[in-house]
């Protein structure tokens, strides 16, 4: 058997560009290096980890030299964390190659003959921005390599936290996270002391054991706050304790839930919410607009910067009142009722059956009459008989998950022909996929990058195209 061969260390490597997923990139001896954490103008050692065939990846084993623009992050646990990797950049650096990314995405994959992009649009706030946050519980907390190398034991502490990166079953313990409002950290805090306290043990995600599993909270505008906390075990008098506790130490919580999930997986969607106490959903404004979120509803994650998104959507539908909109992966419904009274009619199409039902119920809440919801496979719905059934579209809006849309999905809206299509994406590399195969009949006239996530390389970006 021959011996593994020995990847290199690269010595005193300056740090050039940011690239594919937020990692920096430097180039030495014409291949590119990718490398997590750098700004750039760093300079380091880079311990090879993995050779492709077109590029490295290594880390960092040594600084010689530090970026002028690094920054010192906010977060305690920056650097272990992998939510916010971009905390070291200086808010303005972090939205250039955020505009780079998009312009990038849409020359090399989809081929576009750029218009002059809108500036990237800044998120008003860049800390506190997210109203969902899912904390996960683990017997086991995951160790740093300070406390590895030490002579502590650590071996019995638990962890209420982040999952780490890449690795299921790792929790990192968080005391501090600068991402929801409060009382956000305070309410993990203290269901944390209520469990030790009370001897309530942690999950443990290999062997499958343990009582506190998962705890979602949901906030709104006013300061409303939902909790659900997702147990492993169904009993009753210590859920109701926790609960009861919870609801009596914070009054902010004006809808608590529990969910009993003893699967192998902490997905909730095929799983039960329990309303303990309050009502069954809180409500969040956009622009005079009210929306229901449940304990399982999709809504935009930052509330604020959401608001501009969808006026930017208007400005680029440029609906007059008599058009039929088709809004495509319509998820609770939310573009569809922002846009309905702009339009003669909507039609919303979204796969998951309780997001249409959501979506219907938002539409009755703010009496809108013009909306109609389809649940189903959007390859499967989207067709020659459901066009002629509903009237063809005169504009598209389409928000697809970060996997973009199927090559099928395209071709029926190529025959569909509206005169403009909207296309919102998370994902600029498969919206440039999608807009190459669009560009048979349409042309991009107008880009407008949003940065709905401070601190992170992701991106969502509003794109018109118009028929040809």
């Amino acid at each position: 058997m021959g011996r593994k061969k020995q990847l290199p260390l690269l010595e005193k490597v300056r740090i050039t560009d940011i690239g594919a997923e937020g990692n920096a990139l430097a180039r030495v001896d014409n291949q590119v290096v990718f490398v997590p954490m750098l700004v750039p103008g760093d300079v380091v050692d880079i311990k090879i980890r993995r050779k492709k065939k077109k590029y490295l990846e290594g880390s960092v084993v040594r600084f010689h030299e530090y970026s002028s623009d690094r920054i010192e992050p906010r977060c305690r646990h920056f650097g272990v964390c992998g939510g916010c990797k971009w905390q070291h950049l200086p808010y303005e650096l972090q939205l250039k190659f955020k505009e780079k990314q998009v312009s990038d995405s849409l020359v090399r994959i989809g081929k576009v003959a750029l218009p002059a992009m809108e500036p990237i649009l800044p998120s008003p706030e860049i800390f506190s921005y997210r109203n969902k946050i899912e904390y996960t519980f683990s017997d086991r907390r995951w160790l740093t390599k300070e406390e590895i190398g030490s002579d502590t034991d650590f071996e019995k502490e638990d962890a209420l936290g982040f999952h780490i990166p890449g690795l299921f079953d790792k929790v990192l313990d968080i005391h501090e996270c600068h991402l929801q409002p409060e009382p956000s950290n305070a309410i993990r805090e203290a269901v944390r002391r209520y469990a030790h306290r009370k001897c309530l043990p942690f999950f443990n995600l290999r062997q499958q054991s343990g009582f506190l599993r998962n705890m979602i909270i949901r906030n709104n505008g006013k300061g409303e706050v939902m909790v659900i906390v997702v147990f492993f075990l169904d009993e009753i008098e210590r859920i109701e304790g926790l609960l009861d506790f919870l609801s009596d130490e914070f009054p902010q919580i004006r809808s608590l839930y529990y969910i009993i999930n003893t699967k192998k997986n902490d997905s909730l969607s095929d799983q039960t919410p329990v309303l303990f106490r309050g009502n069954d959903h809180i409500i969040e404004e956009i622009d005079g607009l009210k929306f229901r979120i449940g304990p399982k509803s999709f809504f935009q994650t930052n509330t604020i910067q959401a608001v501009n998104l969808y006026r930017i959507a208007a400005e680029y539908a440029s609906l007059s009142g008599s058009e039929i909109l088709y809004d495509l992966y319509t998820g609770t419904g939310t573009i569809a009722n922002y846009m309905a009274a702009r339009c003669s009619k909507v039609i919303g199409i979204e796969y998951i059956d309780e997001a249409v039902s959501d979506a219907r119920i938002n539409s009755e809440l703010n009496n809108i009459k013009n909306t109609t919801f389809f649940a189903g496979d959007m390859k499967a719905v989207l067709n020659e008989e459901f066009f002629d059934r509903n009237g063809r579209p005169d504009v598209i809006i389409t928000d697809p998950p970060r996997a973009g849309m199927h090559e099928s999905v395209v071709k029926a809206l190529m025959s569909a022909l509206p005169s403009r299509i909207v296309y919102i994406s998370c994902n600029p590399s498969t919206q440039s996929r999608d807009i190459l195969l669009l560009s048979e009949k349409y042309d991009v006239v107008k880009v407008s990058p949003v940065d709905m996530f401070p601190h992170t390389h992701h991106v969502e970006n509003v794109v018109l195209l118009q028929v040809r």
